[in-house]
């Protein structure tokens, strides 16, 4: 096994925002494909790109498919032997179709009886044959975010496809797409080294390229770019910026990176440093340098996809262009800061957030109002502070500076309103209330943020389910998921005992006095969310789904004490000996229980049989102690304790029959005994969840 195979798709300049995917897209179908087509691979598949062109090599494919068996169903064996065990004119035609003689055909047992069948090995077809039918289907497989259709061609790609290299061992791989032929050609640099390549093999085409000035390798691109920006940084005694996402967008934008080093003027280090940052990054893909201080320099350094000839026109244009930014920045800036932020709260007014759920303005009262009754739980001396950060963390909406640099919200907001006096604590919450922001991302480091963040995302939740905006499949326009984890994680970090039914409960109340609801749907509708939304935060935590469901079915209310009650129950199932025997002795008693509606009560004068008593004071001896550790939230130790029952219950089914049809006295007296250790076992969790 030896076959080597280059593939590449060239295209005109795929946006650096779907590179990525595209060529993890490009290896996933490609061992898809290999896979259900039974190509072997000895050596993994490598996928590389630019933002020209999408990389595919593999250096050790078969030269064939594998074999395989194909299984040929006859005639019945009914039909196809007399009743002297002689091969009928079926038989026999069946044998002749399969060219094979009737002593080698075989009888096949099936649902439907015995039938004739024939077992025959089908050789694999040469690779080579075999790459020619899936590679377009490759290409013709990828999706993605927005495509484009060209031409008179109808075929739907990234980005037009304008050549497309196939070789398998040196040889071209045969085929047409989107009004291209595969060959044996590529292209060098765009503007550096335009012209055709014809390729003989795998080594060939990694020198070509990187004669032509292309560096295919994604991960080698990233690296010459932080060297050459470093380098053209140090020009000026400073240090880049550090910023993985920069450095990822610059890679997907070049195929031969080039870094300058330009400047601006002075006087604009009077912006905050988010404005200048922004202006550099988000506009430009330029990297802000700092001094051996760590401040913010008047310099910039650019990455260009072309070697400069002479880098001082290359900068002044660079620095032409950003001057213009900053000088809109610096203009927005001034004018925003002619009046308070908090005096912006009005313009909200004119901000529709959401049709049916009225303006921004709107918004941020009903969330003010979430906000304080969290505060009423958690931290009721800090209500004021909750308060003005609620009024305060939306008003930069509507400044100048937001509405051009929208990425900047949040963190305009603290700087204007430290700029206009606000006490710290206040200035942190505006910018950490959107915290976490995406997926695993910082949690707000203030308690103040973090109320105002909660409030602000239960009335989104809410809302959005009140009129019918709830997530559907991949559709979250929302980002209502986001926003129940952020929620969840917020609560765990800072181990607050709020009841989550109270507080879906009050952003309702609150909605619906502004809109028609119907109360009880949507706050199932959003508990259940919460509640899945919960369950796959765990999944990917490596919890198992039965111990989740176990403890959540019976507990999903105050949500910061959760996660410490399945950890120590998953640590409990692993290490007691007893937890098989637990759990099968709770499921013994939910099984009566089942059809036992009414509550009953427990006269232990009552008992007949020694082990009624036995239980009975094994319970009574561990209830408190074990309800004890569970609020301590000392759950292993609840359920040590809990496991002293395991025994006395098994011995009350062996020892006396519980549903007693001659006795209803005794039966009653039985059956409360059972629910009374139901209630204290469901105390922590669900015991008949576990798949035992």
């Amino acid at each position: 096994m030896a076959g080597e195979l280059i593939f590449e798709i060239g295209t005109e300049e795929i946006p650096s925002d779907f590179f990525d995917e595209g060529i993890k897209q490009l290896g996933q179908l490609a061992e898809s494909h290999f896979k259900d087509n039974r190509i072997e691979m000895e050596e993994r598949l490598e996928t590389y790109g630019t933002p020209r062109r999408l990389i595919l090599i593999a250096k050790a494919l078969g030269e064939n498919q594998g074999d395989t068996l194909q299984e040929i169903t006859g005639p019945p064996k009914s039909a196809a032997f007399d009743a002297q065990g002689n091969p009928t004119k079926a038989a026999l035609g069946f044998a002749k179709k399969q060219a094979i003689p009737v002593d080698q055909l075989e009888i096949l047992q099936t649902p439907k009886g015995e039938y004739l069948y024939v077992k025959r090995k089908i050789p694999g077809r040469p690779t080579s044959e075999v790459l020619s039918e899936i590679l377009p289907r490759i290409i013709a497989d990828m999706s993605w975010p927005k495509s484009m259709r060209w031409g008179s061609i109808g075929f739907p790609f990234v980005r037009p496809i304008h050549w497309i290299l196939a070789l398998f061992d040196g040889r071209v791989i045969p085929f047409e797409i989107a009004g291209i032929s595969s060959a044996n050609k590529t292209r060098g640099h765009r503007f550096m080294a335009p012209q055709i390549l014809e390729i003989e093999n795998l080594q060939d085409y990694l020198r070509k390229t990187a004669e032509n000035s292309v560096i295919i390798d994604q991960k080698a691109r990233s690296h010459a770019i932080e060297q050459s920006v470093a380098k053209a940084a140090e020009a000026v005694a400073g240090t880049p910026m550090k910023d993985a996402e920069l450095l990822s967008t610059v890679t997907n934008l070049v195929e031969f990176p080039s870094a300058v080093c330009g400047s601006f003027d002075n006087a604009f280090l009077n912006l905050p440093d988010p404005v200048l940052i922004t202006a550099m990054k988000k506009h430009q893909r330029y990297f802000a340098v700092y001094d051996k201080e760590g401040r913010l320099m008047p310099h910039f350094v650019a990455v260009n996809n072309t070697v400069a000839r002479d880098e001082s026109v290359v900068s002044k244009g660079h620095e032409r262009v950003l001057r213009a930014r900053l000088a809109d920045a610096d203009f927005f800036f001034k004018e925003d800061r002619k009046s308070p932020l908090l005096e912006k709260l009005e313009d909200l007014k004119g901000v529709i957030y959401q049709a049916d759920l009225g303006t921004s303005y709107a918004k941020v009262q009903r969330f003010m109002r979430i906000g304080e009754y969290v505060t009423e739980q958690v931290l009721p001396e800090r209500l004021d502070d909750v308060r003005l950060a609620a009024k305060l963390c939306k008003c930069d909406l509507v400044t100048e500076m937001v509405m051009e640099f929208p990425t900047l919200q949040g963190v305009m907001g603290e700087e204007y309103a430290r700029l206009d006096g606000q006490p710290e604590e206040i200035c942190l919450a505006i910018r950490e209330h959107y915290l976490p922001d995406r997926a695993g991302g910082e949690l707000p480091s203030s308690p103040i943020g973090a109320i105002v963040g909660m409030a602000d995302r239960m009335d989104t939740i809410t809302g959005c389910f009140a009129v019918g905006l709830e997530p559907t499949g991949a559709a979250d326009p929302f980002a209502l998921r986001r926003h129940a984890l952020a929620i969840i994680r917020i609560l765990e970090e800072f181990a607050w005992d709020i009841s989550l039914r109270d507080f879906v409960s009050r952003s309702i109340a609150i909605l619906n006095e502004e809109i028609n609801l119907d109360k009880d749907l949507v706050f199932e509708k959003v508990l259940d969310f919460f509640r899945e939304r919960y369950k796959q935060l765990l999944l990917r935590s490596d919890h198992k789904s039965d111990l989740i469901e176990a403890v959540i079915s019976v507990a999903f209310d105050q949500i910061s004490p959760l996660r410490a009650r399945i950890v120590q129950l998953e640590k409990f199932s692993r290490e007691s000996v007893e937890f098989e025997s637990l759990a099968l002795a709770f499921k013994r008693v939910t099984n009566i229980l089942k059809k036992e509606n009414e509550l009953h009560d427990v006269n232990p004068e009552q008992f007949t049989d020694p082990c009624e008593t036995h239980l009975w004071e094994a319970y009574q001896e561990i209830k408190d102690d074990a309800q004890k550790r569970m609020e301590e939230r000392n759950y292993y130790e609840a359920l040590e304790l809990m496991a002293r029952l395991r025994k006395p219950v098994d011995d009350l089914f062996d020892g006396v029959e519980i549903l007693s049809k001659e006795n209803p006295q005794l039966k009653n007296n039985r059956v409360g005994m059972l629910q009374a250790l139901a209630r204290l076992f469901l105390s922590l969790a669900d015991f008949s969840k576990f798949s035992i």
